[in-house]
């Protein structure tokens, strides 16, 4: 239980300020009991000792429910809450939410890609395979997987933080992999992001999956080509970026500038890489996490303990 220092926790108060109610309280932190129990056990008459449980279940400590018993109904007595905790009003209170952003795999803003490549919604291809020309078709905005074997795809995503909310972490997640002829597991491919135009770090991709169906392809996608990928979890905080839990570079949250109001998002397979091995986004409808690329940006606010009780009261 929660209490603040207005009247609306003075019930509580009001029932603990007596000692023959705190007795009561530890009576009943052993096993619930009936009215003539308790009056048995503090030494009361039972009409005082119904005054005594009003006021405790006033105060949101005790609750009590009828029960046949051996001479008829009788009233049961138990503990209703296990701790209280009182905050004063000078109190403050760390809120850890997020601002979450979906941007389907087809949103992209800019584009550099190589052949081989393509794009497909849940229902066809777009164009034909390995003419980046497709890759400007406004059916491109439909798209659910995408493939190319060097180059970029950006993304512009908007930042809905507030100037009173304090940034702690940003997650991007996706699934990826490597973009192969046909498919071919043993493919590595590096893989560069960069957030507003600094460079984040370089994943290697072990391969473009085809060993079995993609979970949530759709029947007509063809079986000798891409069906899934790996879901990465990327974040950046104040100490560093890491990928899937482990650190990729020193690249902070300060250091792109992340109270910006529109973020630029880039999945790059760079021309000079060790791996030249492609790119495969899968978005909602394709492989085998049903997500698009997800963005949420953790941060936390103060706000008065007593005004948190009041919110989730």
């Amino acid at each position: 239980m929660n209490l603040d220092v207005t009247e609306r926790s003075l019930p509580f108060f009001e029932a603990m300020a007596s000692g023959v109610r705190l007795h009561v309280i530890q009576l009943l932190a052993e096993k619930p009991m009936n009215i003539r129990e308790l009056a048995e056990a503090v030494g009361l008459s039972s009409a005082i000792m119904t005054m005594h449980v009003k006021k405790l279940e006033a105060g949101g400590i005790v609750r009590t429910e009828m029960q046949p018993g051996r001479g008829g109904m009788q009233k049961i007595c138990s503990l209703a809450i296990e701790q209280a905790e009182v905050l004063f009003p000078n109190k403050m209170e760390r809120i850890r939410e997020y601002h979450q952003s979906f941007i389907p795999v087809g949103h992209y803003t800019d584009f550099a890609v190589v052949p081989t490549c393509g794009l497909a919604t849940g229902e066809k291809i777009i164009g034909e395979f390995d003419d980046p020309r497709y890759f400007l078709d406004t059916e491109r905005f439909q798209a659910e997987i995408l493939w190319f074997s060097e180059g970029f795809v950006e993304y512009k995503i908007p930042n809905f933080l507030l100037a009173t909310e304090n940034p702690s972490e940003l997650l991007v997640s996706m699934e990826i992999s490597s973009e192969a002829p046909l498919t071919n597991q043993n493919w590595p491919s590096d893989i560069t992001f960069y957030l507003n135009g600094v460079k984040l770090g370089t994943w290697t991709s072990p391969g473009d999956y085809g060993d079995k169906r993609g979970k949530y392809n759709p029947s007509w996608w063809p079986d000798n080509v891409n069906q899934y990928g790996m879901l990465k979890h990327l974040t950046i905080t104040p100490h560093g970026t890491r990928l899937d839990g482990k650190p990729i570079s020193n690249v902070t949250l300060s250091d792109v500038n992340v109270r910006d109001k529109q973020w630029t998002f880039r999945i790059a397979c760079e021309k000079d890489s060790r791996n030249v091995g492609g790119v495969t986004l899968f978005g909602k409808g394709f492989g085998n996490y049903n997500q698009d690329i997800v963005l949420r940006l953790y941060y936390e606010k103060e706000v008065p303990a007593a005004e948190r009780i009041r919110s989730d009261g």
